[in-house]
């Protein structure tokens, strides 16, 4: 742990520093003994002459060690304060570069993952059952494509519900009717994530809404990927509607928040945290402030690392993207108090 180097430093300051005191006390009692000497070869009169030259001289060499000790004790003191600030910095830099790399692990993770939420929505808006719930609709084939919906959310779990909805804005099928009642016949006609889908130009695009609760999904935090459903499948057919994913944001990202690789010492002293492009707390991994707090990060700097007004280490990456994925700008971040005995 870089934590080692300044309680190597911190050990050799006390070390010398006890030692000069050693010295120190020493050299006051030579003084002393150079003290008695002298009033003792005084009383010795014309005998104790000789006596008082020597002991003379071992009070000038007391005075002498006394100098150079204070001497030393100066420079040491400088030399050891350029340590901890060597240290200190070293201890930053290699702290912070940790920090960043582990942030970008994490919003790694979270691009791949999304990546991969925009192939599905993509690839399920020209299944046929979906195509022909919009293309030749009746309640038989509403309920089929329901039934398929619900298949799908079987193999992929991370998602709460899927939904199409016609080209007026009006859920008319989804996965899972019997745990989410209300969306079927619900509007979403005035939702930016439906619009923007009708809007795009082919059936090879997305679109991704911002991390929100959904009331009609219990008003639990969801990711929303549209695409558009087009006539007989076909990427630039006539859009008959769209269909809109919900990615169960929460239960995801909070296991890559808590799964970070820390050391076990530094898990209660450390906050993982996912941010989107306006700096608001999309995950954390202390569970607090989640779309309602922000945490601003330096501007024009994709990423890095500092340390804070309380002496926490802050390490950030923004989004690098994955494949076509882009990323929304998001980013991850790490935020590190200091050992208590630094």
């Amino acid at each position: 742990m870089p934590e080692r180097i300044l309680n190597l430093s911190h050990s050799i300051s006390t070390l010398a520093t006890s030692k000069v005191k050693q010295i120190q006390h020493v050299t006051g009692a030579t003084k002393i003994l150079a003290l008695n000497a002298e009033i003792e070869a005084a009383r010795a009169g014309q005998y104790g002459k000789g006596f008082a030259v020597v002991a003379q001289e071992v009070k000038s060499v007391s005075q002498q060690i006394a100098g150079i000790t204070q001497d030393l004790t100066k420079e040491l003191n400088e030399k050891v304060a350029d340590l901890d600030r060597l240290g200190n910095g070293l201890v930053a830099n290699i702290r912070g570069r940790r920090l960043t790399d582990l942030a970008l692990n994490m919003i790694e993770i979270i691009d791949r993952n999304l990546y991969e939420r925009s192939c599905d929505v993509r690839w399920w808006a020209t299944d046929s059952a979906v195509v022909d719930c919009l293309g030749t609709p009746s309640e038989t084939q509403t309920r089929f494509a329901s039934s398929r919906l619900g298949v799908i959310l079987k193999a992929y779990t991370v998602y709460l519900d899927l939904w199409i909805v016609d080209r007026n804005g009006m859920i008319v099928a989804n996965g899972r009717p019997d745990r989410y009642p209300r969306a079927r016949g619900g509007s979403v006609a005035q939702e930016q994530w439906f619009r923007d889908a009708m809007r795009t130009s082919s059936g090879d695009e997305f679109v991704v809404a911002d991390i929100e609760r959904n009331p009609t999904l219990d008003n639990k935090m969801v990711a929303t990927y549209a695409a558009s459903i087009r006539k007989g499948g076909d990427a630039h057919g006539e859009p008959l509607g769209a269909l809109g994913i919900f990615f169960d944001w929460e239960a995801q990202s909070q296991t890559v928040v808590e799964s970070v690789r820390l050391e076990p010492e530094e898990k209660s002293r450390t906050r993982c945290l996912l941010v989107d492009s306006r700096h608001r707390i999309l995950a954390a991994s202390d569970r607090r402030g989640i779309l309602t707090e922000s945490f601003p990060l330096p501007k024009n700097e994709a990423s890095g690392a500092y340390v804070d007004s309380q002496g926490n280490t802050v390490g950030y990456a923004a989004t690098p993207g994955y494949e076509t994925y882009r990323g929304l700008g998001w980013s991850g971040v790490l935020v590190q108090s200091k050992v208590a005995d630094e």
